[in-house]
Formats: structure tokens, sequence, C-alpha cells
């Protein structure tokens, strides 16, 4: 099975930059919360929080989609390839 380690590597460090970005939110949010800020705010903040952590999964998923799609002398058969990708994609889309 492939690791996130065979995913490009450029696609792997936007990753990790979506996911300081994501890191940060949350810190920001701690904070308001601490700062006994409005609760709207902070479930704004939240709702922006959750929208990025979704796009940073939809972009995962490609990622490993396109790796499948590319590289089916990877899995036991092109058949096997196509369907981890696609309950991959059920299991995360939910």
């Amino acid at each position: 099975m492939p690791t996130i380690g065979e995913i490009d590597s450029e696609m792997r460090q936007d990753f990790i930059e979506r996911l300081k970005r994501v890191e940060g939110q949350a810190r920001g949010i701690q904070k308001m919360i601490e700062d006994e800020r409005d609760c709207e705010q902070v479930l704004t903040q939240v709702a922006s929080m959750k929208a990025a952590i979704h796009a940073l999964s939809g972009q995962m998923l490609e990622a490993w989609a396109l790796y499948c799609i590319g590289n089916p002398d990877q899995f036991s058969s092109p058949d096997v390839a196509a369907r981890k990708m696609v309950d991959l994609v059920v299991k995360h889309s939910r």
C-alpha cells in the first residue's frame, strides 16, 4: 500500500502549509475563548477552520486518486487500485 511519502513532494508541502494555517486558526480560536469573545465570532472562526480542513481533505483525496490512477502497478491489479480509490473517496466524502 502506498504511503503519503509517495505523493508528489510539492503537494505534500502544500498539505503541510495548509495544516500550519489550520493550526494557527486553532490557536486563534483558543485565544478567542480565553478572551471571552462573542460566541458568534468564535463559531464563525470554527466554521472557517472546518472549511479549511474540508478543503485539505479534498486535496488529499485528489492526490491519492491521481496516485492510484497513475500507479496501478502498486496494487495487485488495476481493479484493486480503482476500488481502493473509490472506497477512500466514498468513506471521506460523508
